[in-house]
């Protein structure tokens, strides 16, 4: 179902109708800074599951953390003082940084390396999704292995099946976000995106 939402100023009534989706154990599609993305309740493992099927990912691919501020990201993130002043410098942004897990990270979604993904994306919904939810949401990019974005919410409904609903915030981007990893002693870039690489080369 597609529902349409203020991107600049979020209707609440909207966003409490995606929660209600998401605690649920529902997936759904909103918008970031970057581009769309697909996300569930991380305590939910049948919404979890629901989303690498709908995605037809294999279950190594990693799923990012979407927060709304540093402190939620404490709680499943280990943040020593350089993550810390990077994570502030660089967030609310285009970035999504690996660190080591907490024991708070549900052992359904944990790496082998017990590293996690966290974001905190510079987009009223997103951020009052999260907000909203009182907790991350488990998160991935709204695109098929190895293809861009897709920047239509109205295509989304289409291409991923099983999803309960699409937030429509009008056209989203085709470059997803730029993934660091900070959980070793000098920063890795995974993935250039959105975000300047720059700094962490």
């Amino acid at each position: 179902m597609l529902l349409e939402i203020n991107p600049v100023t979020p209707e609440p009534r909207k966003i409490r109708r995606a929660v209600d989706a998401l605690a649920s154990g529902e997936v759904i599609a909103y918008p970031t800074d970057t581009c769309y993305g697909l996300g569930c309740d991380l305590f939910n493992k049948k919404a979890v599951d629901k989303l690498y099927q709908i995605k037809g990912m294999d279950r190594s691919h990693m799923l990012a953390f979407v927060c709304q501020n540093l402190g939620d990201v404490a709680k499943y993130a280990v943040l020593h003082d350089r993550a810390y002043r990077i994570l502030k410098q660089y967030l609310p942004g285009p970035y999504c940084f690996i660190l080591d897990a907490t024991r708070e990270v549900p052992r359904l979604i944990q790496t082998p390396r017990k590293t996690v993904g966290v974001r905190i994306p510079n987009h009223p919904v997103a951020l009052a999704l999260a907000a909203e939810l009182g907790r991350p949401i488990i998160s991935s990019t709204a695109a098929r292995h190895g293809a861009a974005p897709n920047p239509d919410p109205h295509e989304l409904e289409i291409e991923f099946r099983g999803l309960a609903l699409v937030l429509d915030a009008g056209g989203g981007g085709v470059v997803p976000t730029t993934v660091v990893d900070i959980s070793g002693e000098t920063p890795k870039v995974v993935r250039a995106g959105a975000g300047d690489v720059s700094p962490f080369e």
